[in-house]
């Protein structure tokens, strides 16, 4: 699989950048396996905001296929 992960549609409902997944992608701090083979990532925005990542693995490469400011149950 590639190491950069591709950015679905999907991931930019909540209108996080696709740079901030990326460098939350890439700055996890906490990882959740949950459902379904999705991988929810909990890391910093570019600006520190944290941000809920969530990823599945494709065919070619992983995807983000979720992306928003992180919930409280991802935080404690």
């Amino acid at each position: 699989m590639n190491a950069r992960p591709i950015v679905a549609p999907s991931a930019r409902k909540h209108e996080v950048s696709d740079a901030d997944m990326l460098h939350a992608f890439d700055h996890p701090i906490r990882v959740f396996e949950l459902d379904e083979g999705l991988t929810l990532i909990v890391g910093p925005s570019s600006s520190a905001q944290l941000l809920e990542i969530g990823v599945v693995a494709g065919d070619l490469a992983l995807v983000i296929v979720h992306a928003m400011p992180a919930r409280d149950k991802f935080l404690r």
